[in-house]
């Protein structure tokens, strides 16, 4: 049997995990806490722990990990920002899941952007109010204008696909432009400066953070729409709210904020917001700000639950290989391959 402590659970997590838990011999323990260095003390004596995008799995946690014993980090998510992979070099073996639902997410993404331009929230509030009047619902056509998609893996793929049905003009940015996918690619520059909607499909990194900020918002088109389903800290929020009040921004549509860590997943309807720039940029009229939910699917949370369990299974069974292992001694951080093959780095 294979112990895992579950870290910062939500009702929706534990129907699938149970489920193919018992199917593999893996029994989880499901806490409501997140990992941080004051919590990590629960995971003594378990084999592996079981984390989300708000999880601290920093060098100090990974010290206690060790030190426990525990030699898994298995991510129920595709980003890993919030792992020191640096650190757990040698100490814990690190998995994710690269792809859950890619459809999930870009669908998620082309229905804010529907909902923000064709002023669909709006028009909802309105009606229930028995207010029928169409002044300021005025939105635009999609049809002909210049999507840029930044990060073209397979969720700004499948993005990219949802745009050309629509009859968008399709142009990218991706560090490493994906090999005869007939996608038009351009530098981020010339994105920013053509581009009616930006879409941000990419990692967060040290090169990425921050990639939209006030010189980035000065190149963009006046009434840009901008779209963030990836990691918050991709924008700085303070530039675009600046965009927002010049008017040069035209709408943003969130799924995802830089300081979201204490505040989404939560209820937090009855209490004070203590972070005035979350609190700004929501009253703002076009913007609209979901609660990191563009995953929230049930075909997605069932491969989720799924690729997480086999991660586990392969990383503690199998000779330790594991397809989805995570390594900062082999550069390309994802894929830790030798002679083209998965393989176990310590």
């Amino acid at each position: 049997m294979i112990r895992v402590a579950f870290y910062d659970t939500k009702a929706y997590d534990q129907p699938s995990f149970i489920q193919y838990g018992k199917e593999n011999d893996v029994e989880f323990r499901f806490l409501e806490t997140k990992l941080t260095e004051d919590t990590v003390e629960l995971a003594r004596g378990y084999d592996a722990v079981c984390v989300f995008v708000n999880d601290t799995v920093n060098a100090a946690v990974i010290d206690k990990l060790y030190e426990y014993g525990v030699k898994m980090v298995a991510l129920r998510c595709a980003g890993y920002n919030n792992v020191d992979i640096r650190h757990a070099f040698k100490k814990v073996h690190v998995a994710h899941v690269p792809a859950y639902s890619p459809y999930a997410v870009a669908e998620h993404t082309m229905a804010l952007l529907l909902t923000s331009i064709r002023r669909i929230h709006k028009a909802y509030n309105r009606t229930r109010d028995f207010n029928f009047s169409l002044n300021g619902l005025t939105g635009f056509d999609l049809h002909g204008k210049t999507v840029g998609v930044v990060g073209t893996g397979k969720i700004g793929r499948v993005f990219i696909d949802i745009c050309k049905g629509f009859g968008m003009n399709v142009i990218a940015y991706d560090k490493f432009p994906a090999a005869d996918s007939g996608i038009t690619y351009v530098p981020l520059d010339e994105l920013f400066e053509k581009s009616d909607v930006i879409s941000f499909h990419c990692p967060l990194t040290e090169e990425t953070k921050h990639m939209v900020n006030a010189a980035a918002i000065e190149r963009m088109k006046k009434g840009v729409v901008i779209l963030n389903t990836s990691r918050g800290a991709l924008i700085d929020a303070e530039a675009l709210l600046e965009g927002i009040k010049a008017r040069k921004v035209g709408a943003a549509c969130l799924d995802v904020y830089e300081e979201e860590a204490d505040i989404f997943f939560e209820d937090r309807s009855g209490h004070i917001m203590d972070d005035d720039l979350l609190s700004r940029l929501i009253t703002m009229p076009n913007v609209i700000v979901t609660s990191h939910q563009a995953f929230l699917t049930e075909e997605a949370l069932n491969n989720i639950a799924e690729t997480t369990v086999g991660n586990i299974v392969s990383c503690f069974k199998n000779d330790g290989i594991c397809d989805n292992e995570l390594c900062y001694r082999c550069g390309n951080v994802e894929h830790c391959r030798k002679n083209g093959r998965p393989h176990r780095c310590f």
